[in-house]
């Protein structure tokens, strides 16, 4: 862990001096690889301190899932107030910073903690890198250790009382805007809720799990309700929680707002219904539907709102399927395999279009070959050497498919390969 840190940081000092930065306004992130470079800004500008902050350039990590990012802070950064994490603004993962100021000797720190609690759980490093080892080509070095050490103290804890083993739930301490590394309180909530459900434990165990993964004003909430109550629910805790700092509409006021759901311009199917399924839960969660109604409901609004999935929704026959519904999961399925399916048959036509192309500009090429003149001048070159070449899989200029490490492009290679056949019919008019 601490090799890995202090590698980033030579990494961070050596970009910075490539591209001019200043090292008291640069910072480093790791993030998935197709996370775009909007999204990036507007999750680091959630930390204040960091003020406006600009991607300066990205490449790709050792795992080549995640990529490197490259930052520049319009105020500068030390490490007392710039935290070594930030989760995503979508609330999806958490990223880590670095800095030039990294101290080594707060890795060592975590690495000494980390050896007492596997000493105390009678496992070694080893253990933990098998773990590291099954986890590390989905997620970031830094991630996939600490979910191999989450993993392993899951598998290897000791029951609580009563018998019962469950997922410790993310820390939420309802601050606003959310600190790094904490829940966002709506994913907090749903994952407290599956718990207190799921959880064969007693209402005493589980209001123990609740108070664990709080903090700051939310545990005031709870303190001030068990002074009142001793034996309070843990769905009263979590109703109380959400008083304090959910949204205040009522049932009827989010039912209102979940029938108004549209398909946004570029959504696809599958995330149009994810975030059906997010509002449609809390309008159960509130009263407003019966949860017997939840896959009618779940049907209605897709039908309705899916502005741009006509076809889709043909094939899928939901109308003649309303009387009895799928289920969330089985529509999503259902779904998804259309997509891929729909996909498929695009990439497959434009490769065949891309071939069309490419002999037809072969084709031209071979007949536009001037005779030798004995004692004349020398031929000119044909359409294809003098064509500026480009990347038959990206569409980019500078290099060739073989050795090309961007993502697949074929509606800009079927582009660039149509100009090129049009300037070399305008070269060769005769034929």
């Amino acid at each position: 862990w601490p090799v890995t840190i202090l590698s980033l940081v030579d990494k961070l000092k050596k970009w910075c001096r490539g591209e001019a930065i200043h090292e008291s306004h640069a910072l480093l992130t790791v993030v998935p690889e197709n996370t775009e470079i909007a999204v990036v800004e507007e999750t680091l500008q959630t930390i204040k301190c960091l003020g406006r902050v600009r991607v300066r350039g990205r490449i790709l990590g050792d795992t080549e899932k995640d990529m490197l990012v490259l930052c520049e802070s319009r105020e500068a950064v030390t490490t007392e107030i710039v935290p070594q994490e930030v989760t995503a603004s979508d609330g999806s993962a958490v990223w880590p910073i670095i800095t030039t100021f990294a101290n080594p000797s707060t890795q060592e720190d975590f690495k000494s903690k980390l050896d007492a609690l596997l000493q105390n759980e009678g496992k070694t490093l080893d253990d933990v890198q098998a773990l590291f080892t099954e986890t590390q080509h989905t997620r970031s070095p830094e991630e996939s250790l600490i979910r191999a050490v989450a993993d392993l103290i899951e598998k290897t804890g000791k029951p609580v009382a009563g018998g019962v083993a469950y997922r410790r739930l993310r820390i939420f301490s309802g601050v606003v805007p959310t600190p790094a590394g904490e829940e966002q309180f709506d994913h907090w909530l749903e994952q407290a809720y599956l718990m207190v459900e799921e959880s064969d434990g007693s209402d005493k165990d589980k209001r123990r799990a609740i108070m664990e993964s709080l903090k700051g004003p939310a545990l005031e909430v709870i303190k001030a309700i068990r002074l009142s109550d001793p034996e309070v629910t843990p769905v009263k805790c979590l109703e109380a929680l959400e008083s304090a700092f959910g949204l205040a509409e009522s049932g009827d006021d989010l039912y209102f707002s979940f029938r108004l759901l549209q398909q946004q311009a570029g959504e696809k199917l599958s995330d149009f219904l994810r975030r059906i399924e997010r509002a449609l839960t809390r309008v159960v969660q509130r009263g407003g539907l019966p949860a017997r109604n939840m896959d009618t409901a779940r049907v209605d609004q897709l039908l309705k709102g899916a502005v741009n999935a006509d076809l889709m929704l043909l094939q899928l026959r939901l109308r003649e399927r309303r009387a009895n519904p799928p289920n969330f999961l089985d529509l999503l399925k259902e779904i998804r395999t259309e997509e891929e399916y729909e996909a498929s048959k695009v990439k497959l036509k434009q490769s065949v279009k891309i071939k069309e192309v490419k002999s037809m500009f072969a084709a031209l090429s071979t007949q536009s070959q001037p005779e030798v003149v004995m004692g004349g001048s020398p031929p000119p070159k044909s359409p294809t050497e003098s064509d500026e070449r480009f990347c038959y899989r990206c569409g980019e200029n500078g290099h060739m498919a073989g050795k090309c490490n961007r993502p697949e492009n074929q509606s800009k290679v079927i582009q660039r390969l149509l100009q090129a056949l049009k300037k070399a019919k305008s070269n060769n008019p005769q034929k």
